[in-house]
């Protein structure tokens, strides 16, 4: 998923579903950017779905070049979810963010 598209997900409000890692999972957009890697991510809070890491932490740093099967849900976000800071030190470069 490219980082513009991400974008206009958080801009729009919506709900985001999609496969990683072979896990179904519906988030919420918070925040998009680049990792000190230059890789394409995103901080979300995770609505429902699987999750391979067994964390119990809704939030999550999703890789967007390893996400598949991306559908945009016609469910509003509720964004911003308890715990979401403006500038997430975890994002190297943010494109947008709520």
């Amino acid at each position: 998923m490219l980082v513009s598209i991400a974008c206009e997900i958080l801009k729009a409000g919506l709900q985001l579903r999609f496969l990683h890692n072979s896990q179904d999972r519906i988030v919420e957009i918070h925040t998009v950017g680049f990792s000190k890697k230059n890789a394409p991510i995103m901080r979300a809070w995770q609505v429902s779905g699987g999750s391979q890491s067994g964390s119990p932490t809704p939030w999550r740093i999703f890789q967007l070049d390893e996400v598949r099967d991306v559908k945009v849900l016609d469910i509003k976000s509720h964004a911003p979810r308890p715990g979401y800071r403006r500038g997430d030190p975890s994002i190297d470069r943010i494109v947008c963010e709520i």
